[in-house]
């Protein structure tokens, strides 16, 4: 199992952590994982951050579907590709959700599956350049076709002769957003991921492979996670720390009915926790809402204790079936130890 470092995305300040994430790369970390939501966006980091590195993969995570159209995501990727060495950049695209799109983006939430399919081959046309780029999607069409069109747009090819094989990977979480990613991806960013997890979610992943026109199976598709690092002598206080972000997303964050956070604690088996703790978030009773949060589900999807509780449960995810692992990490410490318990 590669292991990444997992930035997510600005706090008020723009401060990316260089030193930490080239002392990352020296420890042998595969991939350094930004990410994007209403401030910050995910890909002008990673330019910074490879010209200030040498070989680790700039891996976003993810790219909002709905804050670029499929060609100026494809332009950025290889933009950001060729400028740092070929073979460097990880393309993560996801839905986001319908109070950001709508609200931060202005643009419809829809049938957010037809847009990945679309942006999925329109970027990999645009980087094989082999021919000018025609698509007839369900939602999204090149030339534009509209009703508003001039009549005057042409299929184009892509100037810059970049890296054709830019891996995409989709961060998904419904069922059938999942095999929809088996089916079109390289691999799949999981939210939702823990020891175990493949027996939940390897039949839908599965589902997808055996509609794919070239081949792939399970062990040519990557599977990769993000998941946060708590380490304290203190696992008690660590679980709250955890238990206050889990209790902020499953609770606060996304729409009423429509919490992916939320859902994912009801995917790993907690579904009446996931409910209560919304319930509480919403009724403003916050702290109760952080005591709502199960131990077990956090210890389920965090690495949580000292250090050598973190290396014990390591191996849980070592075998669990995934091909990378970005950790959360806010102190030196903690690179330290997750660089060495990587190494075994």
């Amino acid at each position: 199992m590669k292991v990444g470092i997992f930035l997510g995305y600005s706090g008020a300040k723009m401060d990316l952590p260089i030193r930490r994430i080239q002392r990352a790369e020296e420890l042998g970390f595969d991939s350094v994982w930004t990410a994007e939501s209403y401030g910050s966006d995910a890909l002008t980091p990673l330019a910074y951050i490879g010209a200030h590195t040498k070989t680790i993969k700039l891996a976003a995570g993810v790219c909002q579907l709905g804050a670029r159209t499929p060609a100026n995501l494809a332009m950025s990727a290889q933009t950001i590709d060729g400028m740092t060495g070929e073979d460097r950049v990880i393309l993560g695209i996801g839905a986001s959700g319908p109070q950001i799109v709508e609200g931060w983006y202005g643009q419809p939430w829809g049938k957010p599956a037809n847009r990945l399919r679309d942006t999925v081959e329109i970027c990999r046309k645009i980087w094989r350049r082999e021919g000018p780029v025609s698509h007839e999607g369900r939602e999204i069409s090149l030339p534009y076709t509209g009703a508003d069109a001039t009549g005057l747009g042409k299929p184009l090819k892509s100037v810059l002769h970049g890296n054709p094989n830019i891996p995409i990977v989709l961060g998904t979480s419904t069922r059938e957003n999942i095999k929809l990613t088996a089916e079109i991806a390289d691999g799949w960013i999981s939210m939702s991921w823990y020891p175990g997890a493949l027996e939940h979610f390897g039949p839908w992943l599965e589902e997808g492979l055996a509609r794919r026109a070239d081949g792939r199976t399970m062990k040519d598709f990557r599977i990769m996670a993000i998941n946060p690092v708590y380490m304290s002598d203190d696992v008690r206080s660590a679980m709250h720390d955890a238990k206050k972000v889990i209790a902020l997303y499953a609770g606060g964050m996304g729409a009423k009915a429509k919490n992916f956070h939320k859902d994912r604690m009801a995917q790993a088996g907690f579904r009446e926790a996931a409910e209560r703790v919304q319930e509480l978030f919403l009724a403003g009773h916050k702290d109760e809402a952080i005591e709502a949060v199960p131990d077990d589900y956090v210890d389920l999807i965090a690495l949580i204790g000292p250090a050598a509780r973190i290396q014990e449960r390591w191996r849980n995810w070592a075998n669990s079936g995934l091909d990378t692992l970005a950790v959360s990490v806010h102190d030196d410490e903690v690179l330290e130890v997750i660089g060495k318990v990587a190494r075994g």
